[in-house]
């Protein structure tokens, strides 16, 4: 049966007459009942990829894609005079995730599949997840961001558990999504934990709740803000609810599949995606012990031989710390496995910086991880080396064995094969489809790279790019996008360290240049993506200084024909599979040493846009594969960096009054112009911020920033030389395939087979 025919049937009309979103809703259950016809993976080692999030992206395209049959369905619904585009635009994009981490996890589970290992998702289903981003009065605001419909890609199971916490016990459900692999054979699952009784009307004044009524709240929303003891305490609750759920499933999982129990590491592997899902260690040591009578010694030791921990930051803030009388308040249970943790520690360790438990009564998740693990590892070379040699070093001289790199990377079915179809097929007549199962061939493009037909077509196809992104912007978001201008994007979540200050400075001092005559050769338009977690201030003050800069610059006549800028609200998977494609150039220039990785680095680089950063995270890796002259570097080095940070020598007074085009563009901020746009209380904070702190050094790099970006803007004008740097990066990009990264996951800490 085609697809046109399973679709008329279920919807007893032909396709020429329904709507898009019942065409939509006909190829979701068509794709699922295809996929409920694969097999499980049933390998004997099985990986549970523990994590908070998963940015999974719309799942219509990635399945037919993964099904092999996107070009069959496209070409039947065209046949029929519809378009596959306007009915994907029917689909609403789960809200599972916020930035990097989860779309990392969401393009491991992929490669998971595609390389046929027994490797599995387990997470929360958040039904408002994190938020929906809104803009008034030039101030991001919060919406909860309702994904979940009644026809969704959401499996139910009859699979529950019991999650005890101080007060009272959770049932939970779950509730799963097929992953398929790319032309296999057989799926795994994305494992979603949720409750009964979840209570909508407990939202109020956009995403605000009472954080009290675990019973009701405990899956509204992907990180509720934690800034008071409420807040921390809910998400205290969450993860214990995600890794009981992990554990138990985990346990009853390696039992049919004729475990003992006692050789549990030989059927099962956690690997924690950063610290939220730590308490995973003393739960199962709890379970082994409690339910199934396992020694305590011996449960330590197996629960130790079946944990990998992933480290994502450096940032004191993101590595949990959480006070032990909250722990106790939630789940006391786990507090007596800890301690005992702590306490098997000390009699082996006395160095302070290494225990669980510190002298404030503080339990460090990362440490815990550490210990109880076989493998540690970083996301790109850099920033495992600055693992190894300050950041966890006592660790490191404790356990050099367990420390190991493993660059991030991207699935490239979703990230060109249908984010760029153009190119994709383009790179198919010149070099096949190869690529799409071993993306090292990439390679064989480098023979293209002086071929002045082929930087034509590239050219081409990014114009291309540029008016479907521009048809997009105005249809969704309101925004008349210059196809002829420089595309220069910046997208990713709001922090300090990743500088979108930096580039909203740049913007201010291009404003400057054009207003004295200093007119660019060719227009340029700057877009940010991201939003700001609802408690950082600092982070929604940047928003609100770059969403004012665009009101005034692209309604200023004298300046809108050479430069715009806008904010894309609402920023998504969705949105960076339209933006990305478009760019020309990729803004990576977070403060070296603090960028673990960046993935968002690696899908400019796929996409034909070339490198603005600093030699941070994998930025470093892109760099040495591409070759120096092929990316555009800038700014202090990490070493330079962590010795300001450790030797507290770093002024921001110093560089703001010393240098003229510093102090002028920062000023800018508290301008008059700005201030009559602008909120005053958060644009004179942000000012006040920038010159008396600068915690994530702002100003050391921005002169250095501004020179190397007005080069790139020049090289541009040479579209050749241009289009040769585009070919170089596009051919070495196959390394931050996410399937090398879980291959080397799997031969070197999984061992799944």
């Amino acid at each position: 049966m085609t697809v046109t025919q399973f679709i008329e049937e279920s919807k007893g009309a032909k396709l020429a007459d329904l709507s898009d979103k019942d065409i939509y809703l006909g190829l979701m259950d068509y794709v699922k009942e295809r996929s409920s016809q694969l097999p499980k993976n049933t390998a004997k080692r099985k990986v549970y990829y523990i994590s908070a999030e998963f940015l999974i992206g719309k799942l219509l395209s990635n399945n037919l894609i993964n099904l092999g049959i996107y070009q069959e369905v496209k070409d039947e619904l065209a046949a029929a005079g519809k378009s596959i585009a306007q009915i994907e635009d029917a689909e609403l994009e789960p809200s599972l995730g916020n930035g990097g981490l989860g779309r990392l996890a969401s393009c491991f589970i992929d490669s998971m599949s595609t390389l046929g290992i027994n490797g599995e998702g387990v997470g929360l289903n958040y039904h408002c997840g994190l938020f929906k981003q809104v803009f008034r009065n030039h101030q991001q605001e919060a919406e909860a961001n309702y994904w979940i419909e009644d026809d969704s890609w959401l499996l139910p199971t009859d699979i529950s558990y019991e999650v005890p916490f101080r007060d009272f016990t959770l049932k939970s459900r779950l509730d799963r999504i097929a992953v398929l692999g790319y032309h296999k054979d057989t799926k795994n699952y994305l494992n979603l934990f949720d409750i009964d009784g979840l209570d909508y009307g407990l939202i109020h004044d956009g995403i605000a709740f009472d954080k009290t009524e675990i019973t009701k709240n405990l899956t509204l929303f992907l990180y509720p803000d934690d800034s008071d003891r409420n807040g921390e305490l809910l998400r205290i609750y969450q993860q214990y609810f995600m890794v009981s759920n992990a554990a138990q499933l985990l346990i009853d999982e390696a039992l049919e599949r004729g475990s003992n129990l006692h050789d549990l590491a030989d059927y099962a592997y956690i690997q924690i995606n950063d610290t939220h899902p730590s308490m995973v260690i003393p739960e199962l040591i709890r379970l082994l012990t409690e339910k199934h009578s396992i020694d305590f010694d011996e449960a330590v030791t197996i629960v130790s031989k079946m944990v990998g921990y992933t480290n994502h930051t450096i940032l004191a803030e993101a590595l949990e710390k959480w006070p032990l009388d909250y722990l106790n308040e939630v789940v006391p249970q786990l507090v007596i496995i800890i301690e005992k943790l702590d306490a098997l520690i000390r009699s082996k360790v006395s160095d302070p910086a290494v225990q669980i438990i510190d002298d404030q009564k503080r339990v460090h998740m990362a440490n815990m991880d550490i210990h109880f693990s076989t493998s540690v590892n970083g996301v790109a070379a850099l920033h495992t080396e600055i693992l190894k040699s300050s950041e966890l070093k006592p660790f490191y001289d404790l356990y050099p064995d367990k420390f190991n790199n493993k660059t991030n990377g991207i699935t490239f079915r979703r990230w060109l094969e249908f984010a760029n179809q153009d190119l994709a097929s383009y790179i198919k007549e010149l070099i096949g489809d190869d690529y799409l199962s071993d993306a090292t061939k990439l390679e064989k493009l480098l023979a293209f790279a002086d071929d002045e037909t082929v930087q034509k077509r590239l050219a081409e196809i990014k114009f291309q790019n540029k008016l479907a992104l521009k048809r997009y912007l105005k249809e969704n978001k309101g925004i008349d996008l210059d196809e002829n201008s420089i595309i220069d994007t910046q997208i990713k979540r709001f922090h300090e360290y990743k500088r979108q200050q930096m580039n909203a400075l740049y913007v201010i001092h291009k404003y400057l240049e054009i207003k004295r005559g200093h007119l660019p050769k060719r227009k340029i338009t700057v877009i940010f993506g991201g939003k700001a977690a609802p408690a950082y201030i600092i982070a929604q003050d940047i928003i609100h200084l770059i969403l004012s800069l665009s009101e005034l610059i692209n309604n200023d006549p004298e300046v809108s024909p050479y430069l715009n800028v806008y904010l894309v609200e609402n920023y998504n998977v969705t949105v960076a599979e339209h933006l990305i494609p478009a760019t020309d150039i990729s803004e990576q220039i977070s403060l070296a040493s603090k960028e673990a990785s960046g993935t968002g680095n690696m899908k400019f680089m796929l996409n034909g846009a070339l490198t603005l950063g600093t030699m941070d995270g994998a930025n470093v890796e892109i760099a040495e594969l591409a070759g120096k002259d092929n990316i555009y570097t800038f700014g202090q080095d990490s070493d330079t960096i962590i010795d300001l940070y450790t030797n507290q020598a770093y002024v921001a007074k110093d560089y703001y009054e010393g240098d003229e085009v510093i102090k002028e563009a920062v000023d800018f901020i508290v301008s008059q112009d700005l201030l009559a746009i602008g909120d005053s209380k958060r644009l004179k904070r942000l000012h006040q911020e920038l010159v008396n702190k600068d915690w994530f050094m702002t100003l050391i790099d921005l002169k250095d920033y501004i020179a190397v970006k007005e080069k790139m803007l020049a090289d541009y004008q040479d579209q050749k030389t241009w289009n040769r740097k585009v070919i170089k990066n596009i051919a070495r990009a196959g390394f931050f395939s996410s399937d090398r990264t879980i291959a080397q996951y799997n031969e070197d800490i999984w061992h799944s087979h």
